[in-house]
């Protein structure tokens, strides 16, 4: 019958799913955040590469204060 298929979507659904939840565990492992940045545009990564710069840690919220004063 139809639902004989039910147990092998459930597993399969279920280790589909394991890697998606479990980057959330790793991240926060690997780099302190559990949210990674999306670096899908250009854009987005220049941001990242200056926020790192900038502050060391690209996670941390910064601005006009983060940016040294120029030495004249």
């Amino acid at each position: 019958m139809w639902f004989e298929i039910l147990p092998g979507a459930v597993i399969i659904t279920t280790l589909l799913s394991v890697p998606i939840y479990a980057m959330y565990g790793l991240d926060k492992l690997a780099i302190g955040n559990a949210f990674r940045r999306n670096m899908d545009e250009r854009f987005s990564r220049v941001m990242y590469q200056r926020d790192f710069r900038l502050t060391n840690n690209p996670y941390q919220m910064n601005g006009l204060d983060a940016i040294p004063d120029e030495k004249k």
